[in-house]
């Protein structure tokens, strides 16, 4: 008798980084349960037996909860949790206004703080263990000085120190917690973005794909005794300047 599917839930789901983990999550045979905030209309990700779509603000703690509702009614548990959803725009420390800054509050912090709240503690609930991996960014230990992006660094730092505190709390409950730190992606986000331009940002010359990204997701959702981890995956911009 084969186990039952596991299942993920991808945050940020409907284009680039998490079509590409939904995509490689049910290849990896997970149901999968997918949110952004108008998911339902992607011509990415499509609901089937497998996937179950949530629109809806993952800043909102209202969305968080009827995704594990969606999840506990559709597949019967919550084993990983990928954080992918978030928003980063670049400009002069000085030119960030109120709205920015509640607006990067919101998504990048609020969005990962109550989906993850409630996935914990279903997992808790299961006795199974879980995976959760956050998907941060390299500049929140790397400053590119010609890409100001201080505020949204804020934020991206504050899951990278998150995500090392959880993992400590959780792990004797086997529920290893992990981030992936990418660079410069190519995702539909850089496509007025020139090739040059991308090149210029990765020390390899060589911007990462979405498949680079899920790749590393998976890994840390496969590899039992790791937590804790940053994974970064960008061309080693993190290691200094270039």
């Amino acid at each position: 008798m084969s186990e039952p599917r596991k299942t993920a839930i991808v945050t940020g789901a409907s284009q680039g980084i998490g079509a590409g983990l939904v995509k490689a999550l049910l290849e990896r045979g997970y149901n999968v349960v997918a949110n952004s905030r108008n998911v339902t209309q992607s011509s990415e990700v499509v609901a089937s037996d497998h996937v179950a779509l949530v629109d809806g603000d993952i800043g909102q703690s209202a969305t968080a909860a009827r995704i594990v509702d969606m999840a506990m009614s559709r597949f019967k548990s919550i084993d990983v949790l990928v954080n992918n959803a978030g928003i980063f725009f670049s400009k002069p420390f000085t030119d960030y206004t109120a709205d920015d800054i509640k607006l990067l509050l919101s998504t990048n912090i609020e969005g990962f703080l109550y989906i993850t709240q409630l996935s914990i503690r279903q997992m808790l609930a299961q006795q199974t263990g879980g995976s959760i991996v956050t998907i941060t960014a390299a500049m929140a230990c790397n400053p590119i000085r010609s890409v100001p992006a201080s505020v949204p660094m804020v934020t991206k730092g504050g899951l990278e120190i998150i995500t090392q505190h959880l993992a400590m709390e959780y792990a004797k409950d086997g529920i290893r917690v992990n981030a992936v730190a990418p660079g410069v992606v190519y995702t539909p986000m850089h496509k007025e973005t020139p090739q040059e331009v991308m090149e210029s940002l990765s020390p390899m010359g060589r911007p990462s794909t979405v498949k680079d990204i899920s790749d590393a997701v998976l890994f840390l959702t496969d590899a039992a005794t790791v937590t804790g981890d940053i994974l970064y995956v960008d061309g080693g911009a993190h290691i200094g300047g270039w």
